[in-house]
């Protein structure tokens, strides 16, 4: 009888066990399922746009392509490369994001691990005045009039000083530094060490996580940046990228024109690589999005764990 009953509850929990198994199948499953619908709504529309670009511009203006591609060409990017001023607005770009994002990297690990720091003179009152500036903006004009005052109109290094000091960087690196034991520093001053030292030493290399997640949102933040050129920049030459995208969705329909210009005339002739306004603005698009595109896949691992963790103070 005993055998029987061990029998009947082994029975018992061998079903149990498949019926959870087959549960969490399933939930699971819906999951994936759930998952795959999201990454394609995430996906489809840069795909769309990549399609139209290599596709037949007159249908594309139409309309017509929206799964697959048709008449295959790539006309519109060889025209797009030979606009006027794109290479020079590209290094622009290029320099303002590398250089600008590198100092304020290095301003918010800097100023994020001294404002962790109890002997820092007046440390919570000078936080208190970099988180402030959050808050209260004084608009546009003045903006602009200090810059004109400051002689950073026309220049360069109006793209990369005023993105320096970043309130919302400096908070995420500060909540980073303050979830590091604070026995690291105590022993390194035991052996001797400086505040500088302790920084390069000890803090640069633990804050790498999230060094790499602030580098990623500054980086994003000037290659897009465009409204700057827009009120500070007159001279062509200091034109970044995204202006002259700016300036291709407003004036598409002469844009276009000036493509078929530069290109041969046995292509501009034929109507399925005729340059439309459509066929301009995705082009540009796909041109300027695509660095970003290849950024985020390299600093992926790092900006996860970086943005958990210096963004939720346990």
């Amino acid at each position: 009888m005993n055998e029987v009953k061990v029998i009947s509850k082994s029975n018992k929990i061998r079903k149990k066990k498949m019926k959870q198994s087959i549960g969490d199948s399933m939930v699971e499953i819906i999951c994936y399922i759930i998952f795959t619908i999201c990454a394609i709504l995430c996906i489809y529309p840069f795909y769309y746009i990549f399609i139209n670009t290599i596709s037949a511009n007159d249908l594309s203006a139409r309309g017509a392509i929206i799964f697959w591609p048709k008449g295959l060409h790539l006309q519109n990017y060889i025209s797009a490369l030979n606009i006027d001023g794109l290479f020079q607005a590209t290094k622009i770009s290029v320099f303002r994001t590398l250089l600008g994002a590198g100092c304020t990297v290095g301003a918010s690990a800097y100023l994020g691990f001294m404002f962790t720091q109890e002997n820092m003179w007046h440390r919570k009152l000078w936080y208190r005045l970099v988180v402030a500036t959050m808050y209260i903006n004084a608009g546009i004009i003045p903006w602009y009039l200090t810059m004109k005052n400051l002689h950073l109109t026309n220049n360069f290094w109006g793209y990369v000083l005023p993105a320096i000091v970043s309130p919302f960087y400096i908070i995420l690196t500060k909540t980073f530094v303050e979830g590091i034991p604070k026995e690291l520093q105590e022993a390194a001053q035991i052996d001797g060490a400086g505040v500088m030292k302790i920084f390069y030493k000890v803090m640069l290399p633990i804050i790498k996580p999230i060094m790499a997640t602030v580098a990623i949102f500054s980086a994003v933040a000037q290659w897009n940046a465009f409204q700057d050129t827009l009120l500070l920049v007159t001279d062509t030459k200091l034109y970044s990228l995204q202006f002259v995208l700016y300036q291709y969705l407003n004036q598409a329909s002469s844009l276009s024109s000036l493509a078929n210009n530069s290109s041969t005339s046995s292509l501009a002739a034929a109507v399925a690589t005729t340059q439309t306004a459509t066929s301009v603005r995705m082009t540009i698009t796909i041109i300027v999005v695509l660095p970003i595109l290849l950024i985020y896949p390299i600093f992926q691992r790092y900006f996860v764990k970086g943005i958990m963790i210096g963004a939720v103070k346990g």
